[in-house]
């Protein structure tokens, strides 16, 4: 008796418990269609609110955000108050990747039929004789004319900035003017082929030159050049040419974007390794009357305000959180990308990046606050420095603060630590993680895991890397706290069917990752990850001279416009 009546209550305690869980599973498959669903809705309301209803012609042109509320689009005010409805290509690469994606896991092909549509015009109706398109930080078409337009102090110069174009696509839609375009853009920003002086500006309309036929001399780092060599801008000549030789086998294209890429290892500090965001020097061409004027024909500004106190600052030598989030973010995702795509033809790649990376970490991460130190390439530690006279750098006065390392810095070093397998990436990678909320993602990956499914963090770039991670091991607690970020992410940035940092946010951009992130990681739960390309962390901009309502014009970035509120 008593054993039938213990049998019985084991029996209800089953009950119960599968009774539970398929609660609890309804609830989880109940949040992932939501997820979904924002997203189904976020795409929807850009091609219905962001279309061209400007110009008369109809084109499938997007606009680059709308304000949420009445629909108009986002406009750029020039200093003589003429406006322009943007619609920057550039600024939408991101978008691109979101729609396809979207296509990819719903089956529901409407949104990358519109993102081929929207490749193919630019194609066909919005580039120069050279085959550069017409986008970029200074250039962009006023949807109401379809005319090219840009900030006049630039002088309508082509411009990309860790923008990564979504090249796999766009080399679908139209293989002969993708190839066009990225000879097009090395032709344009090689100033100097024989010393590879390189500049983020380049101009449009040049007959093409000899490209990968020139001759090449290697150069002592931190040569005087007119043009400065950005990694920011580098970066985006050296992913071109690294993808043209994959689409191709252009092994000119291969040569030449590895030879560029290797100027900025070249011009690391040779004992700690650590850099370098340029590999030249602005040539000096005139005199300042102030340490308030800034423009590099004045010469190296670095040196020019640090260097009394820092015998070693030049620009190429400065570690501060733009270098560093250019260096080992944005350059080491894209580059540990790209030496997996290449295999043994990106092991140079590889270790290029594995070298850096490990110097960061040794020197500018503060793992026990999780903070990032600012730096000089040396090793000279620069935490709570005072500038001491104005200049390109900030106002005299201001104090060099040490920064908290981001999901931007988690997701590069959890990449490279299981691309490379090595610990102590992966060990920054668990103290970043850690200081951001997320808990323990383990002693090693998939190991002694001990994650906070209670964190509050609504951050797309953590599900991007909790993701990545569930790739690499199929342990389902990476999943299941990448679920509960996107579940924060829902509720606290999608507000009147966009994604915005706030509700109370005016106008909203079409190319934000929230939307990218969240399919990747609809993908991953369907165990379909190839639906969705790799996040490579690019973004474009533009940039130029704005007036605003008051009548005062101030050089923004676009994304200023985005901070607007109601």
């Amino acid at each position: 008796m008593k054993f039938t009546k213990c049998i019985g209550m084991i029996v209800c305690a089953i009950i119960s418990i599968n009774s539970f869980l398929y609660a609890q599973n309804e609830t989880v498959a109940a949040q992932d269609k939501a997820r979904l669903d924002a997203v189904i809705m976020f795409a929807r309301n850009v091609l219905a609110d962001g279309k061209d209803r400007y110009s008369g012609e109809s084109t499938p042109l997007l606009v680059n955000g709308v304000n949420t509320i009445t629909k108009e689009p986002v406009i750029w005010t020039f200093p003589n108050g003429s406006r322009a409805v943007m619609a920057d290509f550039v600024c939408q690469q991101n978008l691109l990747r979101t729609l396809v994606s979207l296509s990819n896991i719903t089956g529901d092909t409407t949104y990358k039929h519109a993102a081929k549509e929207l490749v193919q015009y630019y194609f066909d109706h919005l580039r120069d004789k050279s085959g550069l398109l017409w986008w970029g930080g200074h250039k962009f078409i006023d949807v109401a004319t379809l005319k090219a337009v840009g900030p006049d102090e630039k002088g309508g110069v082509h411009e990309l900035k860790n923008a990564y174009p979504y090249y796999d696509f766009l080399y679908e839609v139209n293989p002969e003017a993708t190839v066009k375009f990225i000879k097009a853009f090395w032709n344009a920003h090689v100033f100097n082929w024989k010393t590879l002086e390189i500049s983020r500006h380049g101009h449009y309309g040049l007959p093409m030159g000899n490209l990968w036929n020139n001759t090449f001399v290697q150069q002592k780092p931190f040569f005087e050049t007119n043009g400065l060599s950005f990694l920011d801008a580098g970066d985006d000549l050296i992913y071109s040419g690294l993808k043209l030789y994959e689409f191709t086998g252009d092994t000119g294209a291969l040569a030449w974007a590895k030879r560029l890429a290797y100027q900025y290892v070249l011009a690391r500090n040779p004992q700690t390794k650590l850099g370098a965001y340029q590999y030249t020097q602005p040539k000096k061409t005139a005199e300042p009357h102030s340490d308030s004027e800034t423009f590099s024909t004045f010469g190296d500004r670095a040196h020019r305000q640090f260097g009394p106190e820092y015998k070693s600052a030049l620009e190429g030598t400065m570690l501060l959180q733009r270098h560093a989030q250019v260096l080992y973010v944005n350059n080491a995702l894209m580059e540990l990308q790209m030496a997996q795509e290449l295999s043994v033809a990106g092991n140079d790649l590889r270790d290029w990046t594995r070298e850096g990376m490990t110097a960061y970490a040794h020197y500018a991460y503060n793992s026990e606050n999780n903070l990032l130190r600012p730096m000089l390439t040396d090793g000279t530690d620069l935490s709570n420095a005072a500038l001491q006279r104005d200049g390109y750098y900030g106002s005299k006065g201001t104090v060099l603060p040490q920064v908290p390392a981001g999901t931007a810095f988690l997701l590069s070093y959890v990449r490279g630590s299981l691309f490379l397998k090595d610990s102590v990436l992966w060990n920054m990678a668990r103290n970043i993680a850690k200081g951001n909320g997320l808990g323990d993602i383990g002693t090693e990956p998939g190991k002694n895991v001990f994650l906070n499914n209670s964190t509050s963090s609504s951050d797309a770039l953590a599900i991007f890397a909790l993701v990545e991670l569930y790739a690499r091991t199929h342990r389902q607690e990476y999943l299941n706290l990448a679920r509960v970020v996107g579940n924060n992410l829902v509720v606290a940035k999608f507000h009147k069917g966009y994604f915005t940092k706030t509700a109370h946010q005016q106008y909203a951009s079409f190319d934000v990752i929230e939307p990218y992130a969240l399919l990747s990681l609809d993908a991953a739960i369907k165990g379909t990850p190839e639906k969705v390309p790799v996040f490579f962390n690019g973004a474009g901009f533009a940039q130029g001279e704005y007036k605003f309502p008051d009548g005062t014009v101030r050089t923004i970035n676009d994304d200023m416009l985005y901070t607007i509120k109601r």
